[in-house]
């Protein structure tokens, strides 16, 4: 894909966010995109760099450290989101290398994160994903432990938790997922809430999402 076409389509992105935000009586501000860079090389990822892109969303930690050290050296304002599931080996440098962790699901990955934390110095904005759909191939806390869990990495581990994420499943209208995520941060006081892909994200924002997660739709196809 040419310069030309990564540039029109983010500012394709950014106008249809921001036209779905004013009509959900939204302002457009409210909502991040975060630009997701993934398997992308950082040619193209430096396009949308330079246009004045700064929140970008990566799957795996070894990616992100071939790709962003560079980057960083030339955008230190970038923040980078961990979208991918997290092993709990991989703890230490995905706290080192990302600004906001998406994917906390699990109590032996919320203890990691808390102990690595502490040990850094260095405290990553938390989501907790939850697997909306209930499918056992898919990353995500259950919807039956989500209260519980939640509740555990803000008290019994003191993670910074700000918000949520879901992916909902292939094939199923989106719309009731998203709802069902926003109840359960409203439950808890949560106010971000990270739902929205490149085939949904106008579905999410009219149900409330603050980040959306776009990378074909700017990138084109992988």
């Amino acid at each position: 894909m040419s310069v030309e076409e990564i540039l029109a389509n983010l500012a394709t992105v950014q106008a249809t966010i921001s036209d779905a935000a004013r009509e959900s009586g939204r302002m457009p501000d409210a909502i991040t995109l975060v630009a997701v860079s993934k398997t992308h090389p950082a040619e193209r990822v430096r396009v949308v760099l330079a246009a004045g892109q700064r929140e970008f969303g990566e799957n795996r930690v070894q990616e992100a450290q071939a790709k962003w050290p560079d980057l960083r050296r030339e955008y230190p304002d970038v923040r980078l989101h961990l979208l991918g599931p997290l092993q709990t080996n991989k703890v230490a440098e995905a706290v080192a290398l990302f600004d906001v962790i998406e994917t906390v699901d699990r109590p032996k990955l919320a203890l990691a994160l808390a102990r690595q934390m502490a040990q850094a110095g260095r405290r990553p904005d938390c989501y907790i994903q939850v697997n909306t759909g209930e499918e056992p191939q898919k990353a995500g806390v259950m919807p039956a432990e989500a209260d519980a869990f939640i509740q555990a990495c803000l008290k019994d581990h003191g993670l910074p938790v700000v918000g949520l994420m879901c992916i909902p499943p292939t094939g199923e209208a989106p719309a009731p997922h998203f709802a069902f995520l926003r109840e359960i941060a409203r439950r808890h006081g949560l106010a971000t809430l990270s739902m929205g892909m490149s085939g949904d994200y106008l579905t999410a924002i009219s149900l409330g999402a603050t980040h959306v997660r776009i990378g074909t739709a700017i990138f084109g196809d992988r």
